[in-house]
């Protein structure tokens, strides 16, 4: 169930569960309250695997003179009934003034417990609500765009080794990616990747080249060696994937 339709708001000590609204989250939908300070991942986007839960710091402010319960801020496409997250904690109100708080909260995402569809990845716009004690509510766009990707993995294996100076070698490496559909890494073709190495002694990779993985995500290049040191590959993602790098492989020159 990936556009999750439950979800769990932590406050006053207790947990409560409730089905989101159906109206579109374009502007207030009642008014009288005012978000701000919105932040979601710290900016960054939500990288997702297929098995480890995902936790999504976020924080808003939230003045009102209402009686409310429940605020907290969510990821949508289209309507509010198109949401994306699998579980939400918000903190008590952290009173700034009256009748104005801060809240913390955290949006879980859990691909090994709830369905996830590979086309969720992308980008989502940022909403805020919040309902109101005895019934009604507000709920703001926000303006915010977060990117949810697919994370994504590297191999890498250097040889021959050891190796005489100045001769050539292979390097090669497989790019996947997370299938949050079959739960498992795919094959990822076509990607643009970096080639960088790393003397022993020192602190930095440099890039040596790029180059494209086949259409099953292998990669395969030669070149020479004439110092030891680490060898590894690094994807730098797109819009619904995640960047990778791959392990180091410290390859010996004699």
């Amino acid at each position: 169930m990936g556009k999750q339709v439950w979800r769990v708001v932590v406050a006053g000590g207790a947990a409560a569960v409730f089905t989101a609204v159906a109206a579109a989250p374009a502007g207030a939908a009642e008014g009288g309250v005012s978000f701000t300070r919105v932040q979601v991942n710290g900016g960054k986007s939500i990288v997702i695997g297929v098995s480890k839960e995902v936790a999504a710091p976020a924080s808003f402010r939230m003045a009102t003179t209402h009686q409310w319960k429940w605020p907290a801020v969510f990821l949508y496409r289209g309507g509010a009934g198109d949401r994306l997250w699998h579980a939400v904690e918000t903190s008590d109100c952290i009173k700034v003034s009256s009748g104005v708080c801060d809240f913390n909260e955290t949006m879980y995402f859990d691909p090994s417990v709830w369905d996830m569809r590979n086309s969720e990845a992308g980008a989502w716009k940022v909403g805020a609500e919040v309902y109101f004690e005895g019934g009604g509510g507000d709920t703001d766009d926000k303006g915010l765009t977060v990117h949810v990707k697919r994370n994504s993995r590297l191999t890498v294996n250097a040889s021959p080794e050891p190796v005489s100076k100045d001769r050539t070698i292979t390097v090669t490496g497989k790019v996947t990616r997370a299938n949050w559909e079959t739960r498992k890494y795919a094959s990822y073709g076509g990607r643009l990747v970096s080639l960088q190495f790393k003397p022993d002694g020192t602190a930095s990779y440099t890039t040596v080249k790029k180059v494209y993985a086949n259409g099953s995500g292998d990669l395969r290049t030669t070149v020479k060696a004439s110092k030891t040191g680490t060898w590894r590959w690094v994807y730098y993602g797109n819009t619904t994937t995640g960047p990778s790098t791959s392990s180091g492989d410290n390859l010996v020159v004699k």
